[in-house]
């Protein structure tokens, strides 16, 4: 039996993020008195730590980061704030998600394995789809450390699932990031080739699951 897990962004749900995040950023900064440097938008869009490759930056860190890199210190707590706020999404559920976690549920329990660096973003999405009891294990690349496509994300949902990364079938939209699966012999179900209400076929082996 194959264990499922779901990408969240794109697959399950639409979510309306900032035209301009650095210009998002900033306004909630200034909001709760950080005094922003005339320049914060090469400097919010300029790398500053240093980190190995796919290892995933918390937004609030990037953004001290920046911060401090133009002789700008504010606290945690208070940078934190300002990049929740300026990720506040309005939500809308992709069509068949139902179905496709009914199709999941009926071979084992369900994760959600997502790339996201904004705390409280996936969570915050989840309530706001209805979907925040939906899934036995949640993943996000800012608390496993790493981003799809490095194994980390798959091996982690898969473990909390209770089995191994190489019997992982992952629903996704982004066949760089979410195909990474198939590099620990997982698979990659794209949604734009297989809708969600397609899924049930698709795991009970109607147009088969290949690798």
């Amino acid at each position: 039996m194959p264990l499922v897990s779901f990408d969240l962004f794109g697959t399950l749900v639409t979510a309306t993020t900032p035209d301009d995040p650095a210009v998002a950023v900033a306004r909630e900064l200034r909001d709760r008195g950080v005094a922003v440097p005339g320049d914060w938008g090469d400097a919010y869009r300029t790398p500053h730590l240093e980190t190995p490759e796919n290892a995933e930056v918390p937004l609030p860190a990037h953004v001290a980061a920046a911060l401090r890199s133009r002789s700008v210190r504010m606290s945690d707590s208070v940078i934190r704030r300002a990049v929740v706020a300026a990720f506040d999404p309005d939500v809308r559920r992709r069509a068949g998600v139902e179905d496709a976690l009914d199709a999941a549920r009926s071979h084992g329990p369900v994760g959600l394995c997502s790339n996201c660096s904004v705390p409280e973003l996936v969570s915050r999405t989840l309530v706001r789809a209805d979907l925040r009891d939906a899934f036995d294990a949640v993943v996000t690349s800012a608390a496993c450390g790493f981003r799809k496509p490095h194994p980390r994300p798959f091996e982690t949902v898969a473990a909390e699932l209770g089995g191994d990364a190489s019997a992982l079938v992952h629903v996704g939209d982004d066949p760089q990031a979410d195909g990474g699966v198939e590099h620990l012999d997982g698979i990659f179900v794209d949604v734009c080739q297989t809708p969600l209400s397609a899924l049930h076929d698709r795991l009970d082996g109607g147009t088969g699951l290949c690798r």
